[in-house]
């Protein structure tokens, strides 16, 4: 078994046994030892519980870059990578909303998830073709971490097969995201087509839950 392959067998151990048994009440040894995993590889990769949902969030976000377009809308390609990440989150729904509700009574676990969030928007910005460094890149990253929190909202009460809800609010926070950037004179579209959604730009993200 490859790294990449132990690491993902891994994650969807921990996060089943989440799923089961909420977060708080997971053993990182139990889950991978039930699964059959060795215990003294995962030691070595896996320290803490943290450390696997750092390697989760590095997963979606890899699903997320892969193969980006170099042309199109800039909403078009974030829409893509975001809801590319969602359905990793999709995979592991159960295991996924037992670390979400964890958090909201957890700052120390809500805050890791939060940087956790903040450094993907700036992957996914850089994906779509937008600079994610300086004061613009800055206010462009906080704009998508508001997308996103936005989107996972209406994904934990989606119970839909296609995540129709979950694409209508994706769809709606970046139209709204790509308005406000255009109102204060963020940088000029990466296309023609990008004039009503440009890069995604909002001084403070919606106060909700944090999320992977």
């Amino acid at each position: 078994m490859t790294d990449i392959e132990f690491d993902a067998a891994v994650v969807t151990a921990v996060l089943a046994e989440a799923g089961l048994r909420g977060w708080r009440g997971t053993s990182l040894v139990e889950a991978v030892r039930d699964a059959g995993l060795d215990l003294a590889r995962v030691r070595k990769r896996f320290p803490t519980k943290l450390t696997v949902l750092a390697r989760f969030g590095t997963i979606a976000d890899e699903a997320a870059l892969s193969d980006v377009p170099s042309v199109g809308a800039v909403k078009d390609r974030l829409f893509d990578m975001i809801m590319r990440r969602f359905d990793v989150h999709q995979a592991h729904r159960a295991g996924v909303l037992a670390v979400l509700d964890a958090a909201a009574l957890d700052p120390v676990l809500g805050l890791f998830l939060g940087g956790m969030a903040s450094r993907s928007m700036g992957w996914l910005l850089e994906g779509a073709g937008l600079s994610g460094s300086g004061l613009r890149g800055g206010l462009r990253a906080q704009g998508l971490l508001g997308v996103w929190l936005w989107s996972v909202r209406a994904w934990r009460e989606d119970e839909s097969a296609d995540l129709s809800a979950t694409m209508t609010a994706l769809d709606k926070a970046l139209d709204r995201a790509g308005q406000l950037a255009h109102y204060i004179g963020d940088d000029p579209p990466v296309t023609e087509d990008d004039a009503a959604a440009s890069a995604p730009l909002t001084p403070q993200a919606p106060p909700i839950d944090p999320v992977i």
